[in-house]
Order: structure tokens, then C-alpha cells, then sequence
């Protein structure tokens, strides 16, 4: 009968991959703080609620990209500058647990 060899496991990093939503609404909230504007001035020129605006930012909604579209006007920017920006955020957020799997399959191949 063959052994039975263990298949290695990747390390789960520390601290998992931040939400997408989490970042868009890190970026937003970024943006309104420096123009100086308050929850009720950028969520009226985008046409939602303060309420709403405040949710997003905090990362408890997950908008439709008609609404990121409209606060992103809002803020004078535009859907590619502001998508941009959070995907360089999950692409720097993400590097440690990218660099964590590539050291395990590393460790995987030297084991093969």
C-alpha cells in the first residue's frame, strides 16, 4: 500500500484581505476630509441621503457604481481616478498575503 503524504498547507495570513467596500468608502471619506465638506454638502450635490453617504464611507453599504459614479462626481473626481486609487490600496493591502502564498508554494515545489 502507498504512503499517505501530507499535502502542505498555505499560511493564512495574519490579517485577511480588507473589503473592497471598506476601501471605496476609506477613499471617499479621504476625499470629502480634504475639501473640507460636510456628510449633508457632498450627499446632496450626489443626491443621496447623509445617511446613506455615511454608510458608505463606514463600509456598511455596498453601492451600485451608479451610486459610486454620483458621489464620485460629487467630490470632482472621476470613476477611474477613484476606482484606481482604492485598487492601489488592495493591491498594496494585499502584497504581504500574495508574498505569504508565493512563499508556500515555494516551499511546495522544494518538497515535490
Amino acid at each position: 500500500m502507498a504512503d499517505i503524504v501530507p499535502f502542505p498547507h498555505a499560511p493564512r495570513p495574519a490579517d485577511p484581505e480588507p473589503l473592497w467596500r471598506h476601501l471605496l468608502g476609506n477613499q471617499l471619506r479621504r476625499r470629502r476630509h480634504d475639501r473640507e465638506e460636510t456628510l449633508t454638502e457632498t450627499a446632496d450635490r450626489a443626491g443621496v441621503s447623509p445617511q446613506y453617504l455615511s454608510e458608505v464611507e463606514r463600509g456598511l453599504k455596498e453601492p451600485s457604481s451608479e451610486m459610486i459614479a454620483a458621489i464620485a462626481g460629487a467630490l470632482d473626481t472621476s470613476l477611474i481616478e477613484l476606482t484606481s486609487a482604492v485598487a492601489d490600496e488592495l493591491r498594496t493591502a494585499a502584497a504581504p498575503a500574495s508574498a505569504a502564498v508565493s512563499a508556500a508554494r515555494g516551499a511546495f515545489s522544494l518538497a515535490a
